[in-house]
């Protein structure tokens, strides 16, 4: 069925909220695929709960299920960057895209927040970085990113250590997690374990409105925006990584000695095992 003809199908049946959220799809559904389900929310007037209940009221699981759909939909190229459909130099329309993202990220960065991250960093007993899927492997970058510098962290991959790792973080710890919808659950739900034993919660997410920014004590902005069909973007990925290297950056400046020895240890520790 066809998302319009889904939701006029159910209208009748929804409360006046889930027929606020309701107008909103149907009047702006290209732009919805790029709002997270708390900016849906207030986009429409309403809570998340009740844009959740909306979702499950027209047939889905919640409201990724519905972006998904939704965008599926849309006609083709519709859910597209800018230029990126039809003919045309490819080569340079992905590099005019990956600077604007990186433009957009230094614009949306909140230099106070960056610092407190920074001083957070600085003095943790232990930081340990959570992320699932492609922003997982981000937490795997930025684990090996501070190690060159000297820095003991962690990021693990498997769910059921994150877990366990969670739950065994305190005062004086950091949970840092990535997000790109900071809407993942197991993200989220490994950050609010950290925070209710006491960890501080660095959360990195394009969406300043999402469940993981209400958990983090400091939120850090990226850019690159994807829509459901495209899980794991470059743009988004690159910055994240923009983020993590400002991070350590700054580090490096507070702590330049230190950090020079340990850069040269840790790049001595792996040139036998290169040609």
């Amino acid at each position: 069925m066809e998302m319009t003809d889904r939701i006029n199908t159910y209208y009748p049946s929804m409360t006046k909220s889930e027929q606020k959220v309701a107008q909103c799809v149907l009047e702006h559904p290209d732009n919805l695929i790029y709002l997270s389900v708390t900016e849906l929310a207030d986009f429409a007037g309403t809570g998340e709960t009740t844009v959740m209940r909306f979702c499950r009221k027209i047939g889905f699981k919640g409201y990724q299920d519905f972006k998904l759909m939704l965008a599926q939909g849309l006609p083709k190229g519709q859910n597209l960057p800018e230029g990126a459909e039809g003919e045309g130099d490819y080569a340079s329309h992905l590099y005019g895209s990956m600077v604007s993202v990186l433009q957009s990220t230094l614009g949306m960065l909140d230099r106070e927040q960056l610092e407190q991250a920074v001083q957070c960093i600085d003095s943790a007993r232990h930081v340990q970085f959570f992320g699932v899927g492609s922003s997982g492997i981000t937490a795997l970058d930025a684990k090996n990113r501070f190690l060159r510098i000297g820095r003991r962290v962690e990021a693990i991959a498997d769910s059921h250590i994150q877990s366990m790792m969670a739950v065994t973080m305190g005062e004086g710890d950091v949970a840092f997690g990535i997000s790109v919808s900071g809407s993942t659950l197991d993200t989220n739900d490994m950050l609010m374990k950290a925070k209710q034993n006491g960890a501080k919660v660095i959360a990195m997410t394009n969406y300043a409105k999402s469940p993981i920014a209400s958990i983090a004590d400091i939120v850090l902005l990226t850019a690159g925006k994807e829509s459901p069909l495209e899980g794991g973007s470059i743009g988004a990925k690159i910055s994240q990584l923009f983020i993590i290297d400002l991070l350590c950056q700054e580090l490096e400046r507070l702590h330049a000695e230190e950090t020079k020895k340990m850069k040269e240890l840790t790049a001595r520790a792996v040139i036998d095992r290169i040609y």
